[in-house]
């Protein structure tokens, strides 16, 4: 659970590389079995050399996966996975545009980055992106100052409109989707939106590919983020927390649609390295025995108790919302201002956050996976600290200011 610097001093990290390290850092299982494989086979590349590596991890990797979806294409990161899904997509369908929803966040590479809506500074001075990409609302209660059944009724409005006004539902190859809004802001997707998005591809023909790069593999509660709304993906993206920090992802779909793509199409000479399989097989062990799936989803519950109580009347907190160990806390200063200020204050007391959200307004919670109940409640007292010297320190200036005026 933490990370120590050149001086010696212990920070709580609760940010896991951006939801990577879910076993931790260096669980010693994993590190185990890096060293093994490092010392049997570093790099096999598997159009040349199918190493045991990869075929075990297809096999345990695919017990985990939706019904159906029987069919793998690893990569290295969760952007060219998401590559790869939209190549597919197009292949498979014959269709040239892909519907993105706002607040999105699926890469920065130039196809990945046309999707994503989180904040401009992914896209800005890259135009022109790829083309036949739209965005459609996002389902973001808070932001829109409604609850969460009047968000989802107007959102799959507003897409039936899009459809019909803008792009013609048999002109779109795929829907892309998070079950949970990472760079966006941390915003659960409603099981409401997925159902009807999930009824919108079969009425049309058209696929739903869910980008679970950052809510796999155990991070909300359950194994796949989609499963808490209980819908079919055509295809699904994996990455992060797969392999406790080797680059590896991977796209899964049924073999039938994977047959579709064009022969040499899919590829690239790291994807599935024998090291980065080795150290994801060790996590699915480390995942099972441990049972972190279950750990997450009751610790995230506590974890929501705890900053909802810590938060509770505080007129400087907006909204507080996740999903397992996936919490985001939104500040109503929506210009980033305090958040960054609270992310500092938080360092200088040996605690490691992130921030999201379009403003970098969302404090973000994603500790790994094997964070006990104490650790988590030393977090929150280390927030709970951060955020009160972060407002006396707006207020100090407010202050400074108002005086030099006067």
């Amino acid at each position: 659970m933490y990370l120590e610097d050149k001086d010696g001093r212990r920070y709580l990290d609760f940010t896991s590389g951006i939801g990577v390290t879910s076993t931790g850092h260096c669980h010693p299982k994993v590190v185990q079995a890096i060293q093994r494989q490092a010392a049997e086979l570093i790099h096999g590349q598997y159009t040349t050399v199918l190493h045991p590596r990869l075929i075990e991890l297809t096999e345990r990797l695919g017990a985990h996966l939706p019904a159906g979806l029987d069919s793998l294409f690893f990569a290295n990161s969760g952007s060219e996975a998401i590559e790869a899904a939209v190549r597919l997509a197009r292949h498979a369908t014959g269709r040239a545009n892909i519907v993105v929803f706002h607040g999105a966040f699926h890469g920065r590479t130039v196809g990945a980055a046309s999707l994503t809506s989180s904040r401009p500074i992914y896209t800005a001075g890259l135009q022109p992106l790829m083309a036949g990409v739209v965005v459609a609302p996002f389902p973001y209660a808070y932001r829109y100052g409604w609850d969460e059944e009047q968000a989802t009724a107007f959102c799959l409005r507003e897409l039936d409109h899009l459809l019909a006004s803008v792009v013609a539902a048999d002109d779109v190859a795929a829907f892309i989707i998070e079950p949970l809004l990472g760079e966006g802001g941390y915003v659960p997707t409603s099981l409401a939106f997925l159902a009807g998005l999930r009824q919108r591809c079969d009425q049309h023909g058209i696929l739903l590919i869910i980008d679970e790069v950052q809510t796999g593999v155990g991070r909300t509660g359950r194994f796949w983020g989609h499963e808490h709304a209980r819908i079919r993906p055509d295809a699904l993206v994996i990455a992060k927390g797969l392999a406790s920090g080797m680059p590896l992802s991977a796209l899964a779909a049924p073999a039938e649609l994977m047959s579709k793509a064009r022969p040499g199409s899919q590829g690239g000479t790291y994807g599935g390295n024998a090291v980065a399989c080795a150290a994801a097989l060790a996590t699915l062990d480390v995942i099972a025995k441990e049972e972190l799936v279950a750990r997450s989803a009751n610790l995230g519950d506590h974890l929501l108790v705890k900053l909802r109580q810590l938060t509770h009347g505080s007129e400087v907190i907006g909204d507080v919302r996740g999903l397992g160990l996936m919490v985001g806390v939104e500040l109503a200063d929506d210009n980033g201002a305090l958040a960054s200020a609270v992310q500092r204050e938080a360092v200088a007391r040996g605690l490691l956050l992130l921030t999201c959200g379009t403003h970098g307004q969302v404090i973000r919670w994603i500790p790994p996976l094997v964070v006990t109940e104490d650790e988590l409640d030393m977090g929150v007292e280390l927030f709970g600290e951060a955020l009160d010297a972060a407002q006396a320190g707006s207020a100090t200036k407010r202050s400074s200011v108002i005086s030099r005026t006067a």
